[in-house]
């Protein structure tokens, strides 16, 4: 294209044309580009199943140790930088720090509880529904008594029946 005079390679009208940056071109000495080392380079392919990091107790409470003695600005970012961190991970492990939770501060199992026994689980449903039995007999019972009392004021007395507890 021809543009004020002068011949414009490739590129449309309008578009201004920078000077080629290629690699041989840019470089001072020239020649081919230096290779890049195998050991920096990631592998381009997506692992089947991320790994989720885990910090360890000791290394949190360093951190959080060192953020609490940062005092210029800016410098609990500095600190999350170079270690790789974002201020979500920064944050539940000062309020741990702070609950005293030293437990909290071990990373916590993920995924579904474990399975009790089902004697156990079954038993602690009977401990339930015997509490509550018990419940209900006591309320029952009261129930009896406020009623005798009342036949007994309206002068038509209810006997007294023996109890059955020996039976059981």
């Amino acid at each position: 294209m021809l543009r004020g005079g002068k011949l414009r390679s490739g590129g449309r009208e309008g578009e201004r044309s920078e000077p080629d940056r290629s690699a041989g071109a840019s470089r001072p000495g020239g020649g081919a580009p230096r290779p890049v080392p195998t050991s920096s380079v990631s592998d381009p392919e997506v692992t089947a199943k991320p790994v989720r990091r885990r910090f360890t107790a000791d290394y949190k409470r360093s951190i959080v140790e060192q953020s609490e003695a940062c005092y210029d600005a800016g410098a609990v970012g500095a600190l999350l930088r170079r270690e790789g961190l974002y201020s979500s991970h920064l944050s539940p492990w000062r309020r741990q720090a702070r609950q005293g939770e030293l437990a909290g501060l071990t990373p916590k199992k993920r995924g579904r509880k474990a399975t009790l026994s089902p004697l156990l689980e079954e038993n602690r449903k009977l401990v339930a529904t015997n509490t509550r039995l018990q419940k209900r007999l006591e309320d029952a019972e009261f129930i009896i008594e406020v009623q005798k009392k009342l036949a007994a004021a309206l002068g038509r007395p209810i006997p007294d029946r023996p109890s059955e507890e020996g039976n059981v």
